[in-house]
């Protein structure tokens, strides 16, 4: 079996529990650290060429973070494409079992099994209303029918723009401090969001600096994501 992976946190889901059928990779898969396989280009703008070179069984994406012409086109070449749409931390689960056992032929690891089960017994840990930048220059935010925003909402924080009409609003900074919110989550992907790059353009709200890769992956650091999470909202609720 040979498996080209077009989604950074599939990579990792795969890589840690087959790593031998991982034949190719974005340039953002950097999780594990010691990935061998060969780099295809970015998320957004793969070379196609490559990847239909290196001949895989099965080529893995996501509705979200690929392009349709390019998952059209690696079609159009011959190649199978598994497309994952996921929106929940409930639906996260259920398409990584799709990818592993259906797709890639592997029995359900252990590791998906803890993290359903650390999911299962998530207690909030918090109860705050904040605003989630994702990007700066231009701002944008988690909207509504977004994996981080249900993930957020488990662990006791409600997202102010879970009901927008679009899943990643651009808001001006203006209005995002006009909401009405009184904790901003700054992740450190896909914008790295620091100490020192965020916190001050919310002036007089708490700032949770959270992991972007436990905030918005779905796979391994699931199991571990309630507990690293928590304790940044913790942290950012002892400054209220």
């Amino acid at each position: 079996m040979r498996v080209v992976s077009l989604v950074p946190s599939l990579t990792e889901a795969v890589a840690v529990t087959a790593p031998g059928l991982l034949a190719g990779v974005t340039d953002w898969c950097t999780h594990p650290a010691d990935l061998g396989a060969a780099r295809i280009g970015g998320t957004k703008n793969p070379d196609v060429d490559a990847v239909v070179r290196l001949r895989p069984n099965l080529v893995i994406a996501n509705e979200e973070e690929n392009r349709a012409p390019d998952l059209a086109e690696l079609r159009a070449a011959g190649l199978d494409v598994l497309v994952t749409e996921i929106r929940d931390v409930r639906g996260a689960f259920r398409e990584l079992e799709r990818v592993l056992v259906a797709g890639c032929g592997l029995s359900r690891p252990r590791w998906l099994d803890e993290a359903e089960a650390a999911w299962a017994n998530v207690v909030p840990v918090v109860k705050r209303r904040a605003v989630v930048p994702v990007w700066r220059r231009p701002w944008m935010v988690l909207g509504r029918d977004t994996f981080a925003g249900d993930l957020l909402a488990r662990l006791g924080v409600e997202n102010v723009y879970a009901d927008h009409a679009e899943r990643y609003p651009r808001i001006p900074v203006d209005e995002l401090n006009e909401a009405d919110s009184d904790l901003v989550v700054l992740p450190d992907e896909p914008y790295r969001f620091t100490a020192e790059d965020g916190p001050e353009a919310f002036p007089g709200l708490p700032a949770a600096l959270v992991s972007g890769r436990h905030l918005t992956w779905y796979g391994p650091s699931l199991a571990e994501a309630p507990e690293v999470l928590g304790a940044a909202l913790r942290r950012a609720h002892r400054q209220i």
